[in-house]
């Protein structure tokens, strides 16, 4: 595995059963199951395989999500999200049609834009690749460490693929909202099943020919200039956002998943992040503070260029000692779930996507709530819903992001001495029930923000209006963020 921190070993992991979490917003009981195992000696079972088995790889079934599955429930455990996390990861990147990964056959699972446009992927092509904006800022970008490749750096590229399921659903709620049909402000929801996925991508020759059946590699239809002309390029799939809607969980469940070879995780107690190799976005050495991830928009790549790095291990918050912040998420359980689940899936896969691992996802905790009492409590939350602190709703990897996407919005603050539980930064920092328009418009489908660009596109605005509208929307949530 990739992180050279914090990583527990597989002997080291114990077993120590279940331990209660009492929710101190409902009054309902959410377990956090630990389902770490000891020396390997006991089966894996528990860990990553369910009926009928996750493996081999070409066979994934598609995870349970709707009536009977496991979130059909008035009580949960954090397994199951970690669980279903892997589960749709390996269903999704499953050889399909032609050998490509399911996520990519055109018929099943949609590449849109980021206002949930049609794209149209050339014959000879597996996906088209343009976007280069890093989350929340519109002129940061990412590029590779040059030296991973004896001095061939390149962009990191972007994709957005839907389902059918979301993409029909986002359809019709625009089509309500623009006829007043529907509310501005509502508790509708995308149905069970939808899911939305996000895709970091970089040329091939970025990577070393000795190191690139290391990655999922396909052949793209990739513009350098603004959409202006493609080319057919080979590139190498390096992160991936995994989001969807469960029974009882109309808030999504984020899950993010990274290559092994990017770069360390934030050695807290070192005040540091090094590493002794060159890493595809980390340039061998060592980079104290926390400059590397913060934005610099004199040099779009941070104050320590191809030195970027996760800011905290699986998204789950260290105190400056190194000791796990006090937050709504008991641990270390839920870290030995996600640490747990990514040897167990690891040790089972014959293919490329072993080198991948889950870098944890985020929810919150609905037990006991019916339907609309979710939704409630979404809108409810406003912009507010990834508040971390505890007594409130959110669970598992509470500053949960992708080194490749939110690369600079990991944290919003500049010095490490600032960071705390109340100004911690998750996926729900920026996507929350807010309407970009309205604060005072909520719903759990502006969560998306793919659908909120297509409902302003679908007003009348042009694609550069949208994106100013949004980035605007973001740039007010990084700000409350950063007030508190």
């Amino acid at each position: 595995m990739k992180k050279n921190t914090l990583t527990l070993s597989l002997g080291g992991l114990a077993i120590i059963g279940l331990a209660i979490l009492t929710n101190c917003t409902s009054g309902t009981d959410e377990k956090v199951e630990n389902i770490g195992y000891s020396n390997g000696s006991d089966s894996p079972d528990s860990l990553c395989l369910v009926n009928p088995s996750w493996f081999p790889h070409a066979q994934t079934p598609a995870p349970e999500e709707g009536i009977g599955s496991p979130f059909d429930a008035s009580s949960t455990t954090n397994q199951i999200f970690h669980q279903w996390s892997w589960n749709k990861f390996l269903w999704l990147t499953k050889p399909d049609q032609g050998g490509n990964p399911l996520f990519l056959n055109q018929g099943k699972v949609r590449q849109v834009t980021s206002h949930m446009g049609s794209i149209s992927v050339p014959g000879g092509t597996s996906v088209v690749l343009q976007d280069t904006a890093q989350a929340g800022f519109a002129s940061a970008v990412l590029q590779t460490n040059p030296n991973y490749n004896n001095g061939t750096g390149a962009m990191v590229y972007y994709s957005i693929h839907m389902n059918q399921t979301m993409y029909a659903a986002g359809l019709s709620f625009a089509s309500k909202l623009k006829s007043g049909k529907l509310p501005a402000k509502n508790v509708a929801s995308f149905p069970v099943g939808s899911f939305e996925l996000k895709v970091a991508w970089v040329p091939l020759s970025a990577i070393p020919a000795s190191k690139q059946s290391d990655y999922y590699t396909t052949t793209a239809s990739l513009s350098t200039n603004n959409g202006v002309s493609f080319t057919n390029t080979e590139v190498a799939l390096i992160g991936m956002h995994v989001v969807g809607v469960v029974q009882n969980h109309p808030e999504f469940i984020w899950a993010t998943f990274e290559h092994d070879d990017l770069s360390p995780d934030y050695d807290w107690k070192a005040n540091s992040a090094s590493s002794d190799s060159e890493q595809l976005l980390f340039k061998k050495g060592t980079v104290s503070g926390i400059n590397g991830v913060v934005y610099n928009s004199s040099t779009m790549l941070g104050q320590t260029p191809n030195q970027v790095f996760d800011l905290f291990q699986y998204g789950i918050p260290r105190n400056p000692n190194g000791s796990f912040m006090n937050t709504s998420q008991q641990e270390p359980a839920d870290f030995q779930n996600v640490d747990g689940i990514n040897q167990c899936v690891k040790s089972q896969l014959k293919d490329v996507w072993a080198n991948y691992f889950y870098n944890g996802s985020i929810w919150l905790n609905t037990d006991g709530k019916t339907p609309l009492q979710q939704a409630q409590l979404i809108d409810s939350l406003s912009g507010g819903i990834g508040n971390a602190s505890p007594g409130s709703y959110a669970r598992g990897s509470l500053n949960c992001a992708n080194v490749t996407m939110e690369t600079f919005t990991q944290t919003f603050e500049t010095n490490i001495s600032q960071i705390n539980v109340g100004t911690l930064a998750n996926c729900f920092s920026c996507h929350s029930s807010q309407s970009f328009t309205d604060t005072n418009n909520v719903s759990p489908i502006y969560l998306s923000h793919s659908f909120q660009g297509y409902l302003l596109d679908s007003q009348g605005n042009t694609f550069k209006k949208t994106e100013a509208i949004k980035s605007k929307a973001e740039q007010r949530l990084l700000k409350v963020m950063q007030k508190k």
